[in-house]
């Protein structure tokens, strides 16, 4: 079954820099759009980036354009959310998303993996 496994989430300073991973397994990986939300406490969920299939696209929330860089090794079958000058209303749980359809632009779909939690504080 699909399996959505992220990592890399920590402390930091604001000003700081993490990148999160997300390993996909259970499906064709190359064949999906990928995508990032965060949910901040008290938040809704939100969406931060997403990524085609072979990552020529690439979409980002306003609020971390510019700071933010998604991309994805389908080699690995990993994509990779690097996030840069990091503010402390970055703090959320980040989650990985593969996308509704195959072999499609993204669209939100309904597998998500456990999140990684990014703490931005001083």
């Amino acid at each position: 079954q699909v399996q959505l496994a992220e990592s890399g989430g920590g402390l930091v300073q604001p000003g700081g820099s993490l990148r999160l991973s997300c390993a996909a397994s259970g499906f064709t990986f190359s064949g999906y759009s990928m995508g990032w939300y965060r949910q901040g406490p008290g938040k809704e969920r939100e969406f931060v980036a997403s990524i085609s299939r072979g990552g020529a696209n690439r979409n980002y929330a306003d609020s971390v354009k510019g700071r933010f860089t998604i991309s994805r090794d389908n080699d690995k079958n990993t994509v990779y959310l690097q996030m840069n000058n990091l503010k402390p209303e970055d703090t959320a749980v980040y989650l990985c998303n593969r996308a509704r359809r195959f072999w499609s632009s993204y669209e939100v779909g309904t597998d998500w993996g456990q999140g990684t939690q990014v703490t931005v504080s001083s």
